[in-house]
């Protein structure tokens, strides 16, 4: 379930909002209140919110300034490290200022709306958040998906033959137990006029390139299936399960099975 987050030093206008989004959400989502952007803070340390909704004047820290500490801090100890994704936001304000408006869009506020706030207007710019969030979400789990420089160099049209014929090998016997010899000698060619060749079209040696691949195929059959991790490294050319942990751990910093629960979602899957 996700969390919505208000924050907000007027007890009427937050508990007003609160009221509003209980009512349209309908149990969908858990809402939470804070008083300030301090409370926020504090409780971002703890928890998650897939969306904050904030006023830009409060006591000690506003809004913004609440938004710039959470930004600073990502992915690190401390403020906003309860996060496990990044929140979108919607501002709310008393005051049609440009200045304000103008630092919402650049911390990435999706919405800033004026007091006294719209009910269907205030709802209308929530789904919007929220779609922005999901958007956010699926873009971050296909960049986990993809290994970009593998995909910048499977632009394949731009290779010789040769190159390209290697590739080919490489995928359709990627369970298989093979070198640069061995695909080498499949294109008739000597080894080490290939292993320069491939170097100069694709920018990894033919190892680089063998190892990205595989684990690209692992990352596929991780997120897409329930495949045990063993079964898995077997499927990408791994003799035993072990060693392909530690390929992976070396590569991605995660165990395969750590990698499964970030992109696979396995709370939101239907039973």
């Amino acid at each position: 379930m996700k969390t919505l987050l208000i924050v907000d030093d007027e007890p009427r206008t937050r508990q007003g909002v609160r009221k509003t989004l209980e009512a349209w959400s309908a149990g969908r989502y858990h809402i939470e209140t804070v008083a300030s952007g301090v409370e926020a803070l504090e409780w971002l340390k703890e928890h998650s919110a897939h969306l904050i909704i904030t006023d830009v004047r409060m006591p000690e820290i506003g809004g913004l300034q609440m938004l710039e500490a959470i930004q600073g801090n990502e992915g690190g100890t401390g403020i906003g490290s309860g996060s496990h994704h990044k929140p979108v936001v919607i501002v709310i304000s008393g005051h049609a200022e440009f200045d304000y408006a103008q630092k919402a869009i650049q911390l990435g506020v999706v919405e800033y709306l004026l007091k006294p706030l719209d009910k269907p207007r205030l709802i209308q710019a929530v789904e919007k958040a929220l779609e922005a969030e999901e958007e956010r979400h699926r873009i971050g789990r296909m960049e986990k998906l993809v290994d970009p420089k593998l995909l910048e160099a499977g632009q394949e049209a731009k290779y010789g033959q040769p190159v390209r014929d290697a590739i080919a090998f490489v995928d359709e016997h990627m369970r298989d137990a093979i070198g640069m010899k061995q695909v080498a000698d499949h294109l008739h060619l000597n080894a080490s006029y290939f292993s320069v060749l491939f170097k100069e079209q694709t920018g990894f040696t033919f190892s680089e390139y063998l190892t990205r691949r595989r684990l690209q195929r692992a990352k596929e059959l991780l997120a897409q299936t329930r495949m045990p991790i063993g079964e898995i490294a077997e499927q990408v050319g791994y003799q035993t399960a072990k060693y392909f942990i530690k390929v992976f751990k070396d590569s991605e910093s995660i165990s395969p099975s750590q990698y499964r629960r970030q992109v696979s979602d396995e709370d939101d899957a239907i039973q």
